[in-house]
C-alpha cells in the first residue's frame, strides 16, 4: 500500500504544481521532496533532495550540454545560418513552393550542427519567414514546417538530449546514439517534406528561380567550413579520437574562429552571446538537477520497479509494450519538457524494455523522437511558442496547419519504432 500511496502523491503534486504554474524545476523538486516524506523526515527528505540535485550534476559527460548550447548561441549569431539556408535553396528553390523544402533541409543542417531545435527555429524562421511571405506563401504554413522541422536537429546529432538520455540510462554509449540519430532524422525530414508537398500543390505554390551549377558550387563552398563541424566532431567520438564532452569544447573552437573569418562576430559581440547561453545553460542544468532528485526519488521508494511490473504484466509482446510506452509519452510530452522528460521516464521504462531484449540505443532514439513531438503542442511546447512568436502569428491560426505534421511525425515514430533496424544499423557498420 506504501508504494501506491508514493505514486500516488508524486503524480498528483507535480500535476497540481504545474497545474497552478509553479515553474517545471520547482514542481520537480517539491514534489520529490514530498514523495519521500511518506517514509523519511521532513529534514532528512529535504537535505536529500538537495544532495541528490548537486549530485546529479557531479557528471563529465554533462559538461558537454554547455558546450554546446554555446556552440549553438554562436552559430545563430554567426551568419552560419544563413549560408545553410543559402545551401538549401540553391538545392531545392526552384522547386514550387521550394521554400518549404528549404526550411526543412535548413532546419536538418543548422540542428545538426547546433542541436538545438529552439535555435533553429528562432535562425531559420527568423530568415526565411519575410522571403516566404514575400512570396505570396500562407503565414501559418511557413510556421507550421518551420517549428516541426526544428525537432530534427534533436535526433540528428550532436544533440543534448541524446547526451542527458545516455545520462539517465546509466551509460549507453553516446557516440551510439548520435550515431544511431541519422537515420531516423532523416526519415523524419522526408516525411515533413512529403506532408509540405500537399500544402504546395493545395495552395498552389510557385517555384524560385533556376539555380546555376556555378551558383550552386558557390553556395555549397560557403557552407562547406560550416558542414565540415559534423565531420570533425562526429567523426572524432565515432573514431575515438575524442569524447563526446571534448568534442563539444572542440565545436566551440571551431565555430568561434568560423565565425570571426565570416566576420559576423566581433569582440564586442561575445559578452551578449556569453550571457545568452549562460542563461539557456542555467535553465537546463536546474531542469537536470530536480529531475535527477525526482529519479532518486522514486528510486527510494522502488516506483520505477512496480511501473515496470505493472507494464509487463499487461504483454510480452514488446511491440505492444512499445506502443504502449509511446502513448504515454506523446500525453507527457504535452505538459513536459524534454529534458525533465527523458531524466524522469527513462529509470522507469528502460527496465521493462530491456527485459524484453529491446536494445537501450533503440528505445534512446525512440523515446527522444516523441518527446520532440511534444515541444510542438500547446500548452508548453517551447518550439511552438518561438515559432509562432518569429512568424508574427497566433497558436491558434497555426494549430490546424500543424495537425497534419504532426501526423507525418507520428506516423514517423511509428516506423522507427517497429523497424529497429533503422535505428541500429549504423552504429552496428561502425561496430558500435
Amino acid at each position: 500500500m506504501e508504494e501506491y500511496l508514493s505514486i500516488l502523491i508524486l503524480v498528483v503534486s507535480f500535476i497540481t504544481l504545474m497545474g497552478i504554474g509553479v515553474p517545471v524545476a520547482w514542481a520537480l523538486g517539491f514534489s520529490s521532496f514530498l514523495t519521500l516524506t511518506v517514509t523519511i523526515a521532513t529534514v532528512p527528505s529535504a537535505t536529500t533532495i538537495a544532495q541528490r540535485m548537486g549530485v546529479g550534476l557531479d557528471s563529465f559527460a554533462l559538461l558537454a550540454i554547455p558546450f554546446f548550447i554555446l556552440a549553438g548561441e554562436i552559430m545563430n549569431k554567426g551568419g552560419i545560418a544563413n549560408r545553410l539556408i543559402n545551401l538549401a535553396k540553391a538545392m531545392t528553390g526552384r522547386l514550387p513552393g521550394g521554400l518549404l523544402y528549404v526550411n526543412v533541409i535548413a532546419a536538418m543542417l543548422f540542428g545538426a550542427i547546433a542541436g538545438s531545435a529552439a535555435a533553429a527555429a528562432s535562425a531559420i524562421g527568423g530568415i526565411l519567414g519575410p522571403r516566404m511571405e514575400k512570396e505570396g506563401y500562407p503565414r501559418e504554413l511557413g510556421a507550421a514546417v518551420n517549428i516541426t522541422s526544428s525537432t530534427t536537429g534533436l535526433i540528428i546529432p550532436p544533440s543534448n538530449v541524446l547526451i542527458v538520455y545516455s545520462l539517465a540510462s546509466g551509460g549507453v554509449s553516446i557516440a551510439a546514439l548520435f550515431v544511431a540519430g541519422y537515420i531516423p532524422g532523416l526519415l523524419i525530414g522526408m516525411f515533413l517534406m512529403i506532408t509540405a508537398a500537399i500544402f504546395i500543390k493545395k495552395h498552389n505554390l510557385k517555384g524560385g528561380e533556376i539555380t546555376s551549377l556555378k551558383e550552386l558550387s558557390k553556395k555549397f563552398l560557403a557552407a562547406f567550413p560550416s558542414l565540415m563541424l559534423l565531420v570533425v566532431v562526429i567523426g572524432g567520438i565515432v573514431i575515438g579520437v575524442f569524447t563526446a564532452t571534448e568534442a563539444s569544447a572542440i565545436a566551440v573552437i571551431y565555430t568561434l574562429v568560423l565565425s570571426f573569418i565570416y566576420g559576423e562576430i566581433k569582440i564586442k559581440d561575445l559578452p551578449g552571446v556569453l550571457l545568452k547561453s549562460s542563461e539557456t545553460t542555467a535553465i537546463v542544468m536546474l531542469l537536470i538537477a530536480t529531475s535527477m532528485s525526482m529519479s532518486w526519488a522514486m528510486s527510494s521508494e522502488n516506483i520505477p520497479q512496480s511501473i515496470s511490473a505493472a507494464l509487463l504484466a499487461l504483454s510480452d509482446n514488446k511491440f505492444v509494450i512499445l506502443i504502449m510506452i509511446n502513448l504515454i509519452l506523446l500525453f507527457v510530452g504535452t505538459f513536459m519538457d524534454m529534458t525533465p522528460a527523458v531524466l524522469i521516464f527513462t529509470p522507469i521504462f528502460l527496465p521493462a524494455v530491456v527485459t524484453l531484449g529491446i536494445d537501450p540505443v533503440h528505445f534512446g532514439i525512440m523515446m527522444v523522437l516523441n518527446l520532440c513531438i511534444g515541444i510542438c503542442t500547446p500548452p508548453v511546447g517551447s518550439v511552438l511558442f518561438i515559432g509562432v512568436g518569429v512568424a508574427r502569428t497566433s497558436i491558434a491560426k497555426v494549430f490546424l496547419p500543424l495537425l497534419p505534421f504532426f501526423l507525418a511525425m507520428i506516423l514517423g515514430l511509428l516506423v522507427i519504432t517497429l523497424v529497429p533496424e533503422l535505428t541500429l544499423w549504423l552504429p552496428g557498420l561502425f561496430g558500435l
